[in-house]
């Protein structure tokens, strides 16, 4: 892009000349909230989608267009938006797609920043909700009226890692021309990809996997461009956009992410199989088990299955407390997807809030432990389960 002369911009200009042909192996970090036109015919043809151009970060910048090419290529998208973090994906997705008498229908068990957008803000919006278990999402034509204009829904699901088949919802959507979304954070692109089973649009904590070290926060959304398109006005007024700083760290971690999943993979399954064995664990959640109740579904759509194991310690919230903070190795935090293992009590975290019957919707329990499989040796993660367990 041209910009306004300047004795330091030319002489800037006139070494970058010098050296052509020398161009940056990454995306240098573009720490700029506005940038130069030369004229107001060049910003005229930007205002008219004339001119592959930039105004202002807050609209878009060369690190977030970067991030959002990664993404939508990993999820086989047409387009990605980058946001400052997952519940503003969240939040940019239902407002920008949902209006005053819609009706969205969502599954009960779905990670509860969600749900109390939903149920504290959206309907304060006019937008009715309907919540349905898993039962009912196994049947979900069923499910769809004629004011549905959206279902949402997680696979694997935060903490519980139930699955559901997401052809079928996807191919029941399609048919009642709702919009399917399904949060893919659990799974990330490496061991699932929604789009190419035909749901609409995909949410991501990109905080998660996608950055993979604990260090940055940020969402995505991924899909066709035409229901991106949407959803740009929305990210625009809501200034839910990634600043660039993060947004190049977010790409620099996307660089390992293929290794790290594969890692986290092989690490998860071996320390739930360990916990399926181990006395003192009333019952073990991770989809490559044969004993998990989805793990069909979950072979049927999932490459790998995931670096997420939750697992009920016999006697409930005191007991499941005393392993929690007997753990060395593993340690105590929110989120996950992180190169370290981290492990967290959902009833404290993600369903902190939750009534007793909202809690039996999502399939939680109080005894339950959260436990992102990191990169550390499996044998020391299950030693040091194993010293907590007692």
């Amino acid at each position: 892009m041209a910009t306004a002369k300047h004795p330091d911009t030319d002489m800037l200009h006139a070494a970058e000349g010098a050296r052509v042909g020398a161009r940056p192996l990454t995306t240098p970090i573009y720490a700029t909230s506005t940038f130069v036109f030369e004229n107001a015919a060049e910003i005229e043809a930007y205002q008219r989608g004339g001119q592959a151009s930039y105004l202002y970060t807050r609209y878009s910048n060369p690190n977030i267009d970067a991030v959002e090419t990664k993404i939508a290529l990993l999820e086989r998208g047409d387009a990605a938006l980058l946001t400052s973090s997952g519940m503003a994906a969240v939040a940019t997705a239902l407002f920008g797609l949902l209006k005053a008498g819609d009706e969205i229908v969502c599954s009960s068990a779905i990670y509860g920043g969600t749900l109390h957008l939903i149920v504290d803000y959206l309907k304060g919006f006019g937008v009715a909700a309907r919540f349905a278990s898993l039962e009912e999402l196994a049947t979900p034509g069923c499910l769809l009226g004629a004011k549905t204009k959206a279902l949402w829904f997680e696979s694997p699901i935060n903490p519980t890692l139930r699955c559901v088949d997401i052809a079928a919802v996807a191919k029941a959507c399609r048919a009642a021309g709702v919009v399917s979304i399904i949060d893919n954070t659990f799974a990330s692109p490496i061991n699932q990809q929604p789009l190419t089973m035909g749901v609409d649009l995909v949410m991501h904590s990109a905080t998660k996997y996608l950055n993979g070290h604990s260090d940055v926060t940020a969402g995505a959304l991924v899909g066709s461009k035409a229901i991106i398109d949407r959803l740009h006005a929305a990210r625009k007024l809501f200034g839910g956009v990634l600043e660039p700083a993060s947004a190049y760290a977010l790409s620099r971690g996307m660089k390992t992410l293929g290794v790290r999943v594969a890692r986290q993979n092989a690490s998860a399954m071996r320390v739930a199989d360990w916990l399926s064995r181990r006395a003192g664990i009333a019952q073990v959640f991770y989809p490559g088990l044969p004993s998990h109740p989805d793990h069909a579904i979950a072979a049927k759509q999932m490459k790998g299955f995931g670096g997420m194991v939750t697992f009920d310690v016999a006697g409930g919230y005191e007991p499941a407390c005393r392993v929690f903070d007997r753990l060395g190795v593993v340690q105590r935090a929110a989120s996950l997807g992180g190169v370290e293992s981290i492990c967290s009590l959902p009833v404290l975290t993600s369903q902190y809030g939750f009534s007793d019957a909202q809690l039996a919707a999502a399939g939680v329990t109080r005894g339950m432990i959260r436990l992102s499989v990191g990169l550390e040796d499996a044998d020391d993660l299950i030693a040091d389960l194993d010293q907590a367990i007692g």
